[in-house]
């Protein structure tokens, strides 16, 4: 794992690099962005949004998505993948809404995480993007390229969720998070790397190892 000095230095790096920074679903309520995040379980953003384009303009509000039925949801979403889990998922997840929080997103992981269909990752994603409460989600761009740089060394995504939360001002988390999102698509790919046009390949870890 990088010291605490190069560790400082890779965040800048990414920092400079990565200034605009921001989530690439669309959304303009904590709901739009609980559903789309869900949706986007191995699926692309772009794929997301363009579902959700069509889907938002009808049905944006759990009072609304409860009208439908299954049969009725899953032509809206089923070029984003699994639509027959995840539509389920999402109805109840709307039920629920109403039925125990007045219809609002609540605010807390505990209670976001007792939504069905709802894990840590999306969770987090939501804490920090709807209601700016410091948080990490780890998706798999943000596993690799933590883990390559060396600001982790876990070998499963809760291990690198601490380690980052550790390792990163808290003030820095939401930023951070998409920081190492926009490196692993613009730069660290899962199979070939772009090391030699790497900002950070001075200090991390993977980069280093390759050069000696």
């Amino acid at each position: 794992m990088l010291s605490p000095s190069k560790r400082k230095k890779a965040l800048a790096l990414l920092e400079a690099t990565y200034p605009d920074a921001k989530p690439a679903l669309e959304f303009s309520t904590p709901y739009e962005l609980l559903v789309a995040t869900m949706l986007s379980a191995q699926c692309t953003d772009k794929q997301v949004n363009k579902c959700t384009r069509v889907l938002f303009s009808q049905y944006n509000t759990p009072q609304r998505m409860v009208t439908l039925t299954i049969e009725q949801l899953e032509p809206y979403i089923h070029s984003c993948g699994f639509f027959n889990a995840k539509g389920k998922h999402i109805l109840s997840m709307s039920q629920a809404l109403l039925d125990r929080f007045s219809g609002e997103v609540p605010s807390s992981m505990e209670e976001l995480t007792s939504l069905d269909g709802v894990g840590r990752k999306t969770a987090n994603v939501v804490l920090s993007n709807a209601f700016s409460i410091p948080a990490i989600a780890v998706d798999t761009h943000v596993f690799r390229v933590s883990n390559r740089i060396g600001l982790t060394q876990a070998k499963t995504v809760e291990k690198t969720e601490q380690q980052l939360m550790e390792n990163i001002p808290k003030e820095d988390w939401g930023k951070a998070h998409h920081w190492l999102i926009y490196h692993g698509r613009q730069l660290c790919s899962a199979q070939r790397p772009h090391c030699n046009d790497c900002p950070l390949k001075e200090v991390c870890e993977y980069a280093v190892s390759r050069q000696d």
